[in-house]
């Protein structure tokens, strides 16, 4: 009997019917993914992707979902599935609405189960958004057939897609758009998979755990992969403020005790965990992109105005905190540490006050409400320069909408 392999486990799991709670789930993803996107449209990335011959409306989405810094995110997988698994399926005139809901949760549900295997060390030098980003792409862009004849040519799209994966942080250290090219490199490669697969053309069943594949490569010790019952989109948390993900917990943790304080005056520590400094230990931000990266500086934000607004992270904001970003410390904390990655968290001590968080607003456990992920659109809408009927056109077309094609002309609308 042949070994099956992790690929071929995960492809089962994905040929399972999409319920209708998942459905509504996505509808949110999708809103949220638009709101990125319409925010950025004004942007730098956004004017470099005028000179991309081949972008259409569709193609130049790819470009902007994480500009802002505000895309959705699976905490254990450490990876950002939006703004690859969208552009996959807008374009593809996937009728009715359901149909491209359905592909979306499939995509957002192998993203995250292979990411959710890399460990520490494949982590330390990849873009996992973009490794795991190759396989959530093809299950999305994959045509689902009713029986399961054609699965084969899943698993090979998985492996011919999987076998080109990468994507490194090297990016981070860096300017350039780096780190936008890897998501539109990881669509364009599953959707290309998948019609290559779908001529034939057979891809490596054992990707991900083969002796020279995926694991071997880029992982010390990878993680089993968990198939659950529950679709994975469930678990994604959305983003509130405008920065690195692994800078919310400590906008949160300053949030709450400013709140409870009144003011945060004097020294301020922020604890927190080692990937969180990693990321986001730049106390003196040179750039937007080092100011979305910058624990410090979100924190003097916090301190000196109040809750973070997209204003906060751009040039003349970076100059006038500068004085408060030198009273901001952050040092690693092991008891945070041992919880990450299936907790984001900080602690903050100022003015002889601590408080500790362990969840972040947006996960899970501390969700956003639907309003407040309509809110939420609303504004990145506002701040992309477009008028208020259009943001209640978005809000329409992703959460009550049957029309794909609809979205289509939308952003046709706000990106020609």
């Amino acid at each position: 009997m042949t070994q099956e392999s992790v690929t071929e486990k995960l492809v089962a799991h994905l040929m399972r019917p999409v319920d209708e709670p998942a459905r509504q789930r996505a509808r949110l993803h999708l809103l949220d993914w638009l709101g990125c996107v319409a925010g950025a449209r004004q942007s730098d990335v956004a004017r470099l992707s005028v000179h991309d011959t081949q972008a259409d409306a569709i193609r130049k989405s790819a470009w902007l979902g994480n500009v802002l810094e505000m895309d959705d995110v699976h905490r254990v997988a450490t990876l950002h599935p939006g703004p690859v698994i969208w552009p996959c399926l807008l374009g593809r005139r996937l009728e009715p609405m359901d149909n491209m809901l359905d592909n979306a949760v499939r995509g957002y549900e192998a993203c995250i189960a292979i990411g959710s295997t890399f460990d520490a060390r494949h982590y330390e030098y990849y873009h996992n958004t973009a490794t795991a980003g190759y396989f959530g792409a093809v299950a999305a862009a994959f045509d689902y057939p009713s029986a399961n004849e054609t699965t084969s040519q899943l698993v090979s799209a998985m492996g011919l897609a999987g076998s080109v994966a990468g994507g490194f942080w090297q990016m981070r250290h860096e300017p350039g758009q780096g780190k936008q090219w890897h998501i539109v490199h990881a669509i364009e490669t599953g959707i290309n998979a998948v019609t290559y697969a779908s001529g034939s053309v057979a891809g490596p069943r054992f990707i991900l755990e083969g002796p020279q594949g995926l694991y071997a490569a880029t992982c010390k010790d990878p993680k089993a992969m968990t198939l659950p019952d529950q679709w994975r989109i469930h678990d994604v948390s959305f983003k509130p403020w405008a920065a690195c993900r692994h800078a919310h917990p400590a906008i949160d943790v300053a949030l709450e005790l400013k709140a409870r304080l009144g003011s945060l005056e004097g020294d301020i520590l922020i604890e927190t965990y080692a990937d969180a400094i990693a990321f986001c230990d730049r106390p003196e931000p040179q750039s937007v992109n080092d100011a979305k990266f910058s624990i410090q500086h979100a924190v003097a934000v916090i301190a000196g105005s109040g809750v973070p607004q997209l204003a906060d992270f751009e040039p003349e904001a970076i100059a006038a905190f500068a004085g408060s970003r030198n009273r901001v410390t952050v040092l690693e904390a092991s008891d945070i540490s041992s919880r990450y990655p299936q907790h984001f968290g900080a602690r903050i001590t100022c003015a002889g006050e601590t408080i500790e968080l362990v969840d972040t607003r947006g996960d899970p456990e501390r969700p956003l409400s639907t309003e407040g992920i309509i809110e939420k659109a609303r504004s990145l809408i506002a701040w992309g320069g477009l008028p208020e009927k259009e943001a209640e056109r978005a809000v329409d077309l992703a959460l009550d909408g049957d029309d794909a094609s609809a979205i289509d002309k939308m952003l046709t609308d706000w990106l020609s």
